[in-house]
Order: structure tokens, then sequence, then C-alpha cells
């Protein structure tokens, strides 16, 4: 089974900290973003990774190479900013069978098997997005679904805090997916895509889950996530 990292991306939100190094090789503990990302696919089945890498690509290529974790490493370059929607299909080019996953870069889960989100994943869906049940959703977005499952609505980072299911930035997609691409380069998955597939579903579960993405979530990552 193969995955999609987005590592990408610029990381200006965590400033001097990503300049010279790619957010996925941050440290949290003894291992890197990457590795902690690779072990939870690792337990789902998944045996190669493609990496749709951009910035600071030969960074990662000397640092991680084709092999890491015990999974196959590839790496789908892109040559210019493409969004997220763009990476992913970017790096599909790489993909031979379906489902795969795809992650951001800088997601973080603990106490959590991927695996079950295979089991809930039907044939007919178009994809199943991972949502977390947090108590305060200022920081993040939002998934709203019916009671099956099918997702009505995405809504924006809150502004009072209240609790909610979260986006956690870990997508499970069948290969209808690929139908609803645009057939630009550059386009976001969030944007461009999700809001117009209607067979999109949602698998809520409780976890420990950090978006690195910010200094102080990374902070909080770095102490707290590992013990």
């Amino acid at each position: 089974m193969q995955a999609i990292i987005l590592c990408g991306g610029l990381s200006t939100r965590l400033g001097k900290t990503t300049q010279t190094l790619p957010k996925v090789l941050l440290k949290i503990g003894e291992r890197t973003v990457l590795e902690w990302q690779l072990e939870l696919l690792s337990s789902a089945g998944v045996n190669e990774v493609i990496l749709a890498s951009g910035h600071l690509h030969d960074v990662l290529y000397t640092q991680v190479g084709e092999e890491c974790a015990g999974l196959t490493i590839r790496y789908a370059k892109e040559d210019k900013r493409l969004g997220t929607g763009g990476a992913i299909k970017n790096a599909f080019r790489f993909i031979d069978d379906f489902p795969v996953f795809v992650l951001h870069g800088d997601i973080l889960l603990k106490n959590i098997s991927l695996s079950d989100m295979l089991t809930h994943l039907r044939p007919e869906m178009d994809g199943l997005l991972l949502g977390i049940s947090v108590q305060d959703l200022t920081s993040y977005g939002e998934i709203v679904s019916n009671t099956q499952g099918r997702i009505n609505e995405f809504r924006e980072k809150q502004q009072v805090a209240r609790p909610g299911c979260a986006n956690a930035a870990i997508f499970l997609f069948n290969r209808a997916i690929i139908n609803a691409f645009p057939k630009q380069d550059v386009f976001s998955i969030e944007r461009d895509v999700f809001p117009f597939l209607s067979q999109l579903y949602v698998h809520k579960v409780e976890a420990e889950w950090i978006d690195i993405g910010v200094p102080e979530r990374l902070e909080y990552a770095r102490k707290h996530f590992v013990t």
C-alpha cells in the first residue's frame, strides 16, 4: 500500500526554524516528524511513501534517501508551488493502486491506528477524512457531517471556543477522487475539490493529535507528545 506526505511548503509560520530544514525533519523527541508519520503509516500496511517535496527538496533527499524506517521512499518534486491539491495530483503519477493515504507533513498522532480507517472506507466513497474531536475549534477547521458520516460542510476556524470535529489533515482516497481534480496544475484540495464531492465522508476518532505548524504547538509537542 502507498501513501503521500505533503512536505513541500515554505513553513513560514515557523520562522527561522524551517529556513534551512524541512518541517518533516524537525525533531520530536528522538525522532523526526517524518519518522513518527512513517511509523503510523506502516502500522496500517503502508510500505511505500511518496514525499510531495518542493522547498528544501535537496536537504530532504540527502537526509532521508530512498528508505526510511523500513519503508520505500520516492519523491514527487514540484518545480513551482502547486497548492495542496496540485501537489497531490503531481504525486499521483507514482500511485499504482488505491486506496491511498494522504497526510499533511506537520501532523502528529498518538494512540491511534489508521487501519481502522481502511475498514470504514467503502467502494462508493470518494474518500474518507480523519476527524478529531476537540474542545476548542478556534485554531482548526471544522468538519460537519450527517449521522452516516457524509460530510455536509467545511467551516473555517471559529471565533468563539466550542467543541467539534476538527479536520485532522489525514485523508484516505479511492481512485474516484481523480475525477474531481481540476485541469489546472495549481489548486487547493480543501477549497477546489472537497466542497464539490458528494461522497466524501469523515471517520471520527478520539486521539492525541497535534498540528506542529506554529511555534507554540511545536514546542508543546516537544514537551508533551513523547511522554
